[in-house]
């Protein structure tokens, strides 16, 4: 996970970080709180206390409300406001079901939060204090992951920030706390077997999917298309990780690097095109491949990977994910995921074709040449 971590961190810096530079008086705070909250994911991942995993996370939290809303105006205040909220609520909830676990241990002898006490001493764990820890810690992570149902904060929070924070959110916050997830999973798998686990991450897998389904079809911003583009990746990690084994496993991780590398430079690309064109809306870009194929060449290939064309990473980790689910038993559960992202993949290749290779949009409506490297609106998206 700190590959993932320092692999997504350099995509999203190098991209965004340079036309943030003529705002000099804020670039000093800006870049103190992204080394925080780099900082803050790298600690989630390596503690092996789950208390403060837990308060890693939190701080992540913090970090990246005052991120989301740095660059200013109405919308991203409110964002930043809403992660706040829904953020801390699914954390606190997390807590709760972590103080559950530890006292689920103390029928071993050796009462702790330590991750490799909790898994060495899985099978003396009280049985019914584990079952309700696991399901809120769960509940809890899943609300930073941005799982359906408890996602709706994420779509306003990555379309506001600035564009290296939207990367770094959707393509390594996510995954950090989904492997916090995995931990709480590992626990419970052993104390109390699959069955569980398997129920909630694959109902959280489906309806994220399905959510994403709905959504992309209509979404006339591709800033917020890039960001439900997220849950549906979320929603995969889920179904590997409900399916579990080693091919299942691996390719959930070998995923978040995949993802966590694509949807960065997504995003990056994703503030130079709203600063070329001026506009968020999908139908003020058009012809980008033409009109700047600097942008619209590497969108295009970026969107490929992110629908699992190969010979991308994602295409051979979704396939392994499905093939691993049918060897489980998960076989209506598989077939049901592929209906749902074939949906997906239509609507998001229909705005990325219209954007890229669609018709000219009124010359009135949309710059045909390049913006200066000192437009504000630049580094403010």
């Amino acid at each position: 996970m700190l590959t993932v971590i320092g692999a997504v961190a350099v995509v999203a810096l190098w991209g965004g970080i340079p036309h943030r530079t003529h705002r000099n008086r804020n670039i000093g705070s800006f870049a103190s709180l992204l080394c925080l909250f780099l900082s803050a994911m790298s600690l989630a991942v390596v503690a092996d206390n789950l208390g403060l995993m837990w308060v890693a996370v939190e701080l992540t939290t913090i970090t990246t409300a005052f991120l989301v809303g740095s660059r200013g105006g109405r919308g991203a205040l409110e964002a930043a406001w809403k992660y706040v909220v829904l953020g801390s609520v699914g954390v606190a909830i997390a807590f709760l079901g972590l103080i559950l676990l530890s006292a689920a241990s103390r029928t071993t002898g050796e009462p702790s939060l330590s991750w490799v006490v909790l898994l060495a001493h899985a099978g003396g764990l009280d049985p019914t204090l584990t079952r309700a820890g696991a399901a809120l810690a769960v509940l809890g992570f899943a609300t930073k992951a941005g799982l359906a149902p408890v996602h709706s904060w994420l779509p306003d929070a990555h379309s506001q920030a600035p564009a290296t924070v939207s990367g770094l959110m959707s393509g390594v916050l996510l995954s950090v706390a989904f492997y916090a997830i995995l931990r709480v999973q590992a626990i419970a798998d052993a104390a109390l077997g699959p069955e569980l686990m398997r129920g909630l991450l694959t109902a959280a897998g489906l309806l994220s999917l399905a959510v994403t389904a709905g959504l992309v079809i209509t979404q006339k911003d591709f800033k917020r298309l890039l960001a439900y583009s997220s849950i549906e990746h979320m929603g995969l990690l889920a179904l590997g990780a409900a399916t579990g084994g080693p091919l299942a496993i691996a390719a959930v991780l070998l995923h978040m690097l995949g993802h966590g590398l694509v949807k960065s430079s997504m995003f990056v690309l994703a503030g130079r095109v709203l600063g070329y064109t001026g506009s968020h809306h999908i139908a003020d870009v058009r012809n980008l491949l033409r009109r700047r194929p600097d942008l619209g060449g590497p969108f295009l290939l970026g969107a490929a990977a992110l629908l699992g064309f190969p010979p991308f990473v994602t295409f051979f980790t979704e396939v392994a994910i499905i093939i691993a689910g049918f060897q489980r038993g998960l076989g209506w559960q598989m077939i049901l995921a592929c209906v749902l992202l074939l949906v997906v993949f239509a609507g998001i290749a229909r705005n990325v074709l219209a954007m890229t290779v669609g018709a000219d949009p009124d010359p009135d409506a949309v710059r045909t040449s390049p913006a200066p490297p000192d437009l504000p609106a630049r580094f403010r998206q």
